[in-house]
């Protein structure tokens, strides 16, 4: 007997998760999606759309106009036995609602003596290159790296996109997955058999010999452009792709680094008390004696996100600057 492998189809990185949301809510009763416009209007990014015509008002709920109400109802309802979705529709909006995910739904387990899980998803987009300014273009996931009691993903490929939500359904305690705004409408090729990933690891998405490119969700596409550049000028890079910000997968990093010697960490977020700070700091922990020169970082500059496209993209991490402090690295101390 012969088996056939399924082709692959090109897809979107919105269909990826619309796929994702859809095979949750057939897989699993509780589960239900709740956030401002997810409903009629299809999701804010359209990721939702048609899914209020499939599974009805009492699965897919719109919300009104507040974080803080929301985000606390999602809890509430975890709490109560549901497995909660809750869609926030830009990173900047969950700043009104930190109180409930910090103070309730990453302390509710310690503050129970280990009684209450709160088994909850929150959706949310980040990052810039959209040209929607200043007070929608955070990359905040690496502040929300920082607290106890969470867990914290970031796809950033189409596989990850389809798969990494069931995975966080499955999770007791509460999930936090950040959709880089800008990959939405990005193509690629996804088997149709695509399902649930494991989150627990970070992933070597391009073998090098020469330093390795350690970064996560939007700005993986850009270095991995950056590692085809310094290909050209014969320089191997390893691309790690962390995939998941808390817990890191430190033995992944350590163990790229003592491979090639040498790292540069690309973060979309702000240099100052960055999560490409945590990451450089833990290889200088656990593997100083193999490096051969210092960690560089990539961040983005150290300003309000500009609306103007030509500012705008000079401010975020880009594949020939990545490119240019790699070579120094080399270079520099070969």
């Amino acid at each position: 007997m012969t088996t056939t492998t399924p082709t692959a189809t090109t897809t979107t990185f919105r269909e990826a998760y619309r796929q994702a949301l859809r095979d949750a809510l057939r897989r699993d009763e509780l589960a239900f999606l709740m956030g401002e416009d997810v409903g009629m209007y299809g999701g804010c990014f359209g990721v939702s759309r048609g899914l209020l015509e499939e599974f009805g008002p009492e699965r897919i709920r719109d919300t009104p106009l507040s974080e803080s109400g929301f985000v606390g109802a999602g809890i509430g309802a975890a709490l109560n036995g549901m497995h909660p979705i809750v869609e926030i529709m830009t990173v900047n909006f969950s700043l009104l609602a930190l109180d409930q995910i910090m103070n309730n739904a990453a302390s509710m387990l310690h503050m129970s003596g280990g009684q209450l899980n709160v088994p909850l998803v929150i959706r949310m987009t980040t990052g810039a290159g959209r040209q929607l300014a200043a007070q929608h273009s955070h990359s905040l996931e690496g502040w929300y790296g920082h607290i106890p009691g969470i867990r914290v993903l970031t796809p950033g490929t189409l596989e990850d996109a389809r798969g990494m939500l069931w995975t966080a359904l499955q999770d007791p305690d509460p999930v936090l997955i950040f959709e880089n705004g800008t990959m939405y409408p990005v193509e690629g090729e996804l088997s149709p058999d695509a399902g649930p990933v494991e989150i627990d690891h970070a992933a070597v998405r391009r073998t090098g010999d020469d330093l390795s490119l350690i970064t996560y969700g939007g700005s993986l596409p850009r270095t991995l452009r950056a590692a085809e550049l310094l290909e050209a000028d014969g320089i191997s890079a390893e691309v790690v792709d962390l995939r998941t910000l808390r817990p890191l997968d430190t033995a992944t990093i350590l163990g790229s680094v003592q491979r090639t010697h040498r790292a540069v960490v690309v973060d979309e977020g702000w240099r100052t008390g960055s999560l490409a700070a945590e990451v450089s700091a833990r290889i200088m922990e656990g593997a100083f004696y193999d490096l051969d020169a210092p960690v560089a970082r990539v961040c983005s500059a150290e300003v309000p996100i500009p609306y103007a496209q030509h500012m705008e993209q000079a401010a975020l991490p880009q594949p020939e600057g990545i490119a240019q402090v790699a070579r120094e690295l080399v270079r520099g101390h070969g």
